[in-house]
């Protein structure tokens, strides 16, 4: 099973459930699972699957929001890709991407932070924001609000907007009160959280379903054209 497999399991999904579509990456996952499972041909499935699983749920965003993205006059690149590409080996364009999403850490040199998408404006090269996928917020979102700090602490990064994207299948950000110390974090420490679930979730100004993400990139878009 490759990523382009898990997109079509996801556009029989869209041609089912239209603009839903995105509640129920949950079924997706488990779908391509059972696949990946008839072609694994090794000792350990499970360990194979969750690799699979964490590397190409965030292809799978990239995918979703891309287009949607691109209508805002923005772009999105790949963060794992655009650390490991030397300066060197980049466009113009995304080597001032690189330079404008760097954290310095002093005499420790200077480090990109940990994340997912990139979403920039391609005629400045302006980082607007980061977004970090995980099926559950325990993987990464302690990490997410780190990078938020870093970022904030940082004239020249304080405006970029962090947020976590997530189908959420622990439940950690289904009720706001009493509240579990992955929301607790997301309320405090990013810029939002995004959920991709069946479940109803008890929203908030930074906890949303997924819906509302290209509606408020559209107002963050808007409030720095004024």
């Amino acid at each position: 099973m490759k990523i382009n497999d898990l997109i079509k399991i996801y556009e029989t999904k869209k041609q089912k459930h239209g603009l839903q579509a995105y509640r129920h990456i949950s079924n997706v996952l488990k779908e391509a699972k059972e696949q990946h499972k008839k072609d694994f041909t090794g000792d350990d499935h499970e360990q194979s699957w969750r690799a699979f699983k964490g590397k190409n749920l965030e292809k799978l965003v990239e995918y979703i929001i891309t287009d949607e993205v691109r209508a805002l006059g923005l772009q999105v690149v790949n963060g794992n890709g655009l650390e490991r590409t030397n300066g060197s080996n980049l466009s113009k364009e995304l080597s001032l991407v690189k330079r404008n999403l760097i954290v310095d850490y002093g005499e420790f040199g200077s480090h990109l932070p940990d994340v997912d998408l990139i979403i920039y404006n391609p005629k400045t090269s302006e980082v607007i924001a980061v977004l970090s996928s995980k099926v559950t917020l325990r993987e990464r979102i302690a990490q997410t609000g780190y990078w938020k700090i870093k970022l904030a602490s940082d004239e020249a990064t304080k405006h970029i907007k962090v947020y976590f994207v997530t189908p959420d299948e622990d439940g950690t950000l289904t009720v706001k009160k009493p509240t579990k110390k992955g929301r607790a974090i997301v309320e405090v420490d990013t810029d939002g959280s995004y959920v991709l679930s069946e479940t109803n979730i008890e929203e908030s100004k930074k906890v949303k379903m997924f819906d509302k993400f290209i509606e408020d990139l559209k107002v963050l878009v808007n409030d720095k054209t004024r």
